[in-house]
């Protein structure tokens, strides 16, 4: 099996657990000089990035499968043929900490995106990856962000799919789909009952109501997802709720975003505009911090987009790689509009303030106003949420809930 391990240089995996070691399992698919590394979000394992890999790579067969490697191309939507002339693209995909093979620490302070993003060097190192192209979806394009401002040299290009800031912004939308989806969730007992919450959750109603033969979409992937998680087995609530608390205390600083600029490698941000779990206003705010580096992709679809819309957002992927490769400015990347400073200074600043007694930016800052006070009562929000799941599982820790992998 492949597996890298974390802190240790252990001969057998029996040897690393005694020694209090991580083992991260991964598979690599392709060959070639391109190297990509792909980051899933939580609770899901490597092989949901499956329709992207096949996109990129041509199938989803593991090179340790194989025994050897796969000769593999960049393919966009619609090659049939592979030419010998192409250049080779070499994926990486693999386990978070937390999640199906790799180990589960006991710890929440053992998740946190800064340590799971040394995970993922560790990974590259063990490959013997100088740089990648690097894509991570939810949690793990929160990762992939860390990832990056820590280690922009090693970084060739950034993609993050249905990505937020972290902290209050994992919060969804509050509405009654969500709450419901929410109620639902915590009363999933079985593969059936949590696959059917889980379609509710991936994707848009309109895309499971389409017809593929005689079934509905939602009745097909319903038979997949029950499936799955029958298969892959639960996650344990050691790993789950490390998860969560990576995504709790994510925060991309100032300086974080300045290394990622400094470096000046292109950036995509890549959302289904009708995602429940991590709304497209965060994605968008994140994007422009990172101008002009940026490029904004909005597809109709939700959380898992990438599933949902694969054509889109394989053309979108192969976009960024062959632009990062070709070296093309940012300028001529980014379809943000120029970057504002920010809604205080650009309100408050002497160079604005004539415009503002003019009266002609007043929508602006009225705007500015609600999203801020909007931004405060999410903030005051997620404390009570937290305090509530605390206290909720206060009695349950005598008895832990186990919660299934899925694709998120």
């Amino acid at each position: 099996m492949p597996y890298c391990y974390i802190g240790n240089n252990q001969p057998s995996i029996s040897d690393v657990i005694k020694n209090g070691g991580i083992k991260i399992f991964y598979n690599t698919y392709g060959s070639g000089p391109t190297k990509i590394l792909m980051i899933i979000g939580l609770a899901a394992t490597h092989d949901s990035w499956g329709p992207q890999i096949r996109g990129l790579v041509g199938n989803v067969k593991p090179n340790d499968v194989n025994g050897d490697d796969d000769v593999s191309v960049l393919r966009r939507s619609g090659d049939d043929d592979v030419s010998s002339g192409e250049e080779g693209v070499e994926v990486c995909a693999f386990d978070n900490r937390g999640v199906g093979r790799s180990s589960i620490p006991t710890k929440r302070s053992e998740y946190t995106t800064t340590i799971m993003a040394k995970d993922a060097i560790a990974v590259m190192d063990h490959l013997g990856w100088k740089k990648a192209h690097v894509f991570g979806h939810s949690m793990g394009g929160m990762i992939a962000s860390k990832l990056a401002a820590l280690f922009p040299d090693r970084v060739m290009s950034l993609a993050l799919l249905n990505v937020t800031g972290g902290g209050y912004d994992c919060l969804p939308k509050l509405d009654r789909q969500t709450l419901s989806i929410a109620m639902r969730f915590l009363r999933a007992k079985t593969p059936e009952q949590r696959a059917a919450v889980d379609l509710d959750t991936h994707y848009t109603q309109e895309y499971l109501a389409e017809c593929v033969g005689s079934e509905t979409r939602r009745a097909v992937l319903y038979q997949e997802y029950v499936k799955a998680i029958s298969a892959s087995g639960m996650q344990s609530t050691h790993g789950f709720d490390g998860q969560i608390n990576a995504c709790w205390t994510h925060k991309l600083s100032r300086t974080d975003i300045e290394m990622i600029r400094k470096e000046g490698f292109l950036i995509s941000v890549i959302h289904g505009r009708y995602d429940v779990i991590a709304q497209v206003s965060h994605a968008r705010r994140l994007a422009k911090k990172f101008y002009p580096f940026a490029r904004m992709v909005e597809l109709h679809g939700g959380h898992l987009v990438s599933h949902e819309r694969t054509k889109e957002v394989n053309e979108a992927l192969l976009d960024l790689i062959t632009a990062a490769e070709n070296k093309t400015s940012p300028h001529d990347w980014t379809n943000l509009p120029e970057k504002s400073t920010g809604f205080w200074s650009m309100s408050w600043s002497p160079s604005n303030k004539s415009k503002l007694e003019g009266g002609s930016n007043n929508g602006s800052v009225m705007i500015g106003i609600a999203e801020t006070f909007r931004r405060m009562m999410l903030y005051i929000f997620s404390i009570f949420v937290l305090a509530f799941g605390y206290i909720r599982r206060v009695p349950r820790r005598i008895r832990p809930v186990r919660v299934s992998t899925g694709p998120t």
